[in-house]
């Protein structure tokens, strides 16, 4: 059974940071691109980052290109999203998905 499960969301204040970790089980992770996603409130869920199998090609979204680095251990079967400059528009549920499913999120509120 596929599993993810998303950790280290919280509180922080304009301009802090905060690492998401993603730790997959249930399938061969090392052979499949892992993506993030967010729910902002009241909005749709929205594309974040994605990363190929091998760590390699990551791409963003054009709002967090820059401030966001999405990273994987393929030993570890952990996916990561390291956010910097976070804005109160980051505000969200975060989400990891790899083959079309997804955990059940971590909360990201970034409010002073």
């Amino acid at each position: 059974e596929v599993q993810l499960v998303e950790s280290g969301g919280g509180l922080v204040q304009p301009g802090g940071s905060l690492r998401l970790s993603c730790a997959a089980s249930g399938f061969d992770f090392s052979t499949y691109a892992m993506s993030w996603f967010r729910q902002a409130p009241g909005k749709g869920l929205e594309w974040v980052a994605r990363v190929n199998s091998d760590g390699g090609n990551p791409d963003y979204l054009g709002a967090v290109k820059g401030r966001f680095t999405i990273s994987r251990d393929n030993a570890k079967n952990t996916l990561y999203l390291q956010m910097t400059g976070l804005k109160p528009e980051d505000t969200a549920v975060y989400y990891c998905q790899g083959l079309g499913k997804r955990g059940q999120g971590t909360q990201v509120t970034v409010s002073s």
